[in-house]
């Protein structure tokens, strides 16, 4: 027996596993005698389907006297008896699907023992032989939504298949069926072989016709799905209900996006450069409080009495220049953009003394004799550091003797890869600095510096003047730091950046990591499923510090479908149900590493809670569909996990496609994109799912297999690496690293 005492039974599950082995061998022998309490201990749970079916399986054997091979054949004699059984099993567990998981199990196994010799028709499974070289219309008995089929070619098996069906199996479906399982070498060389010729064409023969399943493949959708009897004329019919469910729904559909306007990229052309910058207002936030707070450092900087003529250069769109105006006695402002020059006019247009005018520093003249002048921030876009060294030359030249020049600049991981900085491809403060203090005439004053920035005061020399050390001030930034700015930082510095990776590795496989909840409490039997804000941010940073970037499913796909190796280190990032979580936890803190991620979620549910864990202690919330738009227009992506969260196992083949395609619709809808990746709940999957997943408008699926993602993997069932919440930063960097390897 498949339970007992000695496996961990208790009493009363060792005689339940006993009365199902009675009662499978007392339908073997055709009685119908049920005690359907008899069976109540019987554990409901998935793990055990598969032990469930084969003490069916074994019983059925010996109650009909016949040998595995023989028990499909002779389904007529105990199929009524035993699928009764297991519909009074499903009653008991009070989960009707579970008992059609089992009886999906038994039927599989039944079918695996048989050569289908004949046709065998179980209760919800046909099994046939097909002739791969012609093949014909198959219609539906009642209750059949699965088909378990050999593909036969010269009198022998040249493949199986098993496939969720909803309506007739049209001869043209198996043509399409046929044409993805046997290479069309394979087809057209037994078709040659049996007309007796050779499957090369003669001269002077024409076209060769002996492949017509090729040309008879190529029918349109239109016609596929013009019989409404037919598989795909009732996956039409289901389309049309879910397309007509969305479309009545409260909830608003989301436009598609805009396109964004493109920023020129030559950055020869510097005028063409910085305008593009400058068609969309404000382009670097300059009222946040970090911004903010930065230029008040920036004036507390300044050098003590009264300043005269001042220059601004890259003045922007005026934020700065109306505080600084009111600390000078004139005030020059410019920029290489018009376009931002008209609006720091606009801005300050109350300033009288303030003359606006535009200026390429770094290929115009600059005014002379200058007390004081300011750069800030613009220092990074010159093409190398020979042209800095050129340019800060410049600027020393255009201040009067005594004359400040103050530049503030962040730091960027380029010149200092161990600190934290930003990840820019260009110099940073550091060069900068360097570079000025290098420049003849020119001395360090003051410096006050952040752990993302430094403003510098550096004054040109008069001939009696007398050098001294200068006063470095180390402060906080207490200001919030928005988004825009957190992705770009490396806090800490970086063992790896991304460009260096890009440019120096490719490689074969990548981690898809899976995760469901990121909170601080929950319940206690699912804390396997759930990590802290605090551990999920630890392994984002650590992700964004060794060189990675995420990509999405559908980039993912695209690397595989063109064997194309990946470039760098890319990771894709998942999360299973769509908790609220989420969004409060595990959103802020990818888009502060410069990451995406790919929720699945389950439609049906959305703004309500995990019903299918109320078992273990109170459901999570949901997000709803408000928050799936807003997450949507920020960078997320979102992939099904069918609508109800139904193990897709116990499911029938019409319901699984109803699923599929509702799903799938109600995200387009909340999203504006289209939706492509569906992963299955409980990471279960059977046989149907993956051909109706495609069938149903889905090129990727995540199912039951871990490990790393491959160029070699099949789309429709790519493996996930599930990141526990129960494991420390330690594991999850071996993890990844493996990975790596």
């Amino acid at each position: 027996m498949a339970k007992d005492n000695a496996n961990g039974g208790t009493a009363s599950e060792a005689l339940a596993w006993t009365a199902l082995w009675n009662a499978a061998s007392d339908c073997g022998r055709g009685s119908r005698s049920i005690d359907p309490q008899s069976l109540r201990a019987l554990p409901a749970g998935r793990k055990w389907t598969r032990e469930i079916a084969k003490v069916v399986f074994d019983g059925l054997m010996v109650g009909s006297l016949s040998a595995p091979a023989q028990l499909a054949a002779r389904w007529d004699r105990f199929g009524g008896a035993i699928t009764e059984l297991i519909i009074e099993l499903g009653k008991v567990w009070d989960n009707p699907a579970a008992g059609r998981r089992v009886q999906y199990q038994l039927e599989q196994m039944l079918l695996d023992a048989d050569d289908l010799a004949a046709p065998r028709r179980l209760a919800r499974t046909l099994g046939i032989r097909v002739d791969a070289r012609n093949p014909t219309a198959i219609e539906l008995p009642e209750g059949i939504d699965r088909i378990y089929a050999y593909l036969m070619m010269d009198g022998q098996i040249e493949a199986a298949l098993q496939f969720g069906v909803l309506g007739t199996v049209t001869r043209d479906h198996w043509i399409e069926l046929i044409r993805n399982i046997v290479p069309a070498e394979r087809l057209a060389d037994s078709t040659a072989r049996l007309a007796g010729r050779s499957a090369v064409p003669q001269e002077g023969a024409g076209a060769d016709t002996s492949n017509t399943l090729a040309a008879e493949a190529l029918l349109s959708t239109a016609e596929r799905r013009s019989d409404p009897d037919s598989h795909f004329g009732k996956l039409a019919q289901l389309a049309a209900e879910a397309r007509e469910l969305v479309r009545s729904s409260a909830e608003p559909a989301q436009p598609p996006a805009a396109p964004r306007r493109a920023r020129a990229t030559d950055r020869n052309d510097r005028t063409a450069f910085w305008n593009s910058y400058f068609a969309t207002e404000d382009p670097w936030n300059y009222g946040s409080f970090y911004e903010q707070e930065k230029y008040e450092r920036q004036l507390e900087i300044l050098p003590a009495g009264p300043i005269g003529r001042a220059l601004e250069l890259a003045c922007a769109e005026g934020h700065f220049t109306r505080q600084l105006a009111s600390r000078v006695s004139h005030l020059t402002a410019t920029d290489i953009s018009a376009i931002a020059i008209e609006r720091a006019r606009a801005r300050c247009s109350d300033q009288p003394n303030i003359e606006f005018g535009v200026l390429d520093f770094a290929a115009d003249t600059l005014p002379g004799e200058m007390d004081l002048i300011f750069c800030s921030e613009v220092l990074y876009y010159l093409d190398n550091l020979a042209e800095l060294r050129r340019i800060t030359k410049k600027f020393a030249e255009a201040l009067a003797p005594g004359g400040s020049f103050i530049s503030a600049h962040a730091f960027v991981l380029r010149d200092n890869v161990e600190r934290t900085g930003f990840d820019w491809n260009t110099f940073g403060a550091q060069a900068i600095s360097e570079t000025l203090a290098a420049t003849e005439g020119l001395v360090l004053e003051q410096s006050i510096q952040t752990e993302l920035y430094r403003i510098d005061r550096f004054r040109r020399l008069s001939p009696d003047d007398v050098v001294t050390e200068p006063r470095i001030d180390h402060v906080p930034i207490r200001a919030p730091i928005e988004i825009g700015v957190a992705r770009n930082i490396i806090w800490g510095g970086a063992r790896a950046l991304r460009r260096d990776v890009a440019r120096n590795e490719r490689r074969q496989r990548i981690p898809v990591l899976m995760y469901h909840g990121v909170a601080d409490e929950g319940a206690a039997a699912l804390a396997r499923f759930r990590l802290t804000p605090a551990a999920f941010a630890s392994q984002m940073a650590w992700l964004r510090a060794n060189g990675f970037h995420a990509i999405s499913s559908e980039q993912l796909e695209q690397f595989i479908a063109n064997r194309q190796p990946f470039v760098g280190r890319p990771v894709l990032i998942t999360f299973d149900d769509g908790f609220q979580n989420f969004a409060d936890h595990a959103w802020p803190t990818l888009r502060a590493n410069d990451l995406t991620a790919e929720v699945f979620l389950v439609t049906d549910l959305v703004g309500e809670s995990a019903q299918w864990d109320a078992h273990s202690g109170p459901p999570t919330p949901l997000m709803d569909a408000g928050m799936v738009r807003r997450l949507a227009g920020e960078g997320a992506f979102f992939g099904s996990h069918m609508a109800t969260h139904r193990a897709i196992d116990g499911l029938s083949s019409s319901d699984l496609a109803a699923e599929l395609l509702r799903s799938r619709m109600f995200i387009e809808r909340w999203t504006g994109r289209p939706t492509t990746a569906f992963a299955a709940p409980f990471s279960v999957t059977d046989r149907r799912l993956g051909r109706l997943a495609k069938e149903c408008g889905y090129r990727i699926g995540f199912g039951r297999k871990h490990g790393p993602a491959d160029l070699d993997c099949d789309p429709i069932d790519l493996p996930r690496i599930e990141i526990r919440g129960d494991r420390s930063l330690d594991d999850f960097v071996a993890i990844v690293e493996a990975v790596l390897e």
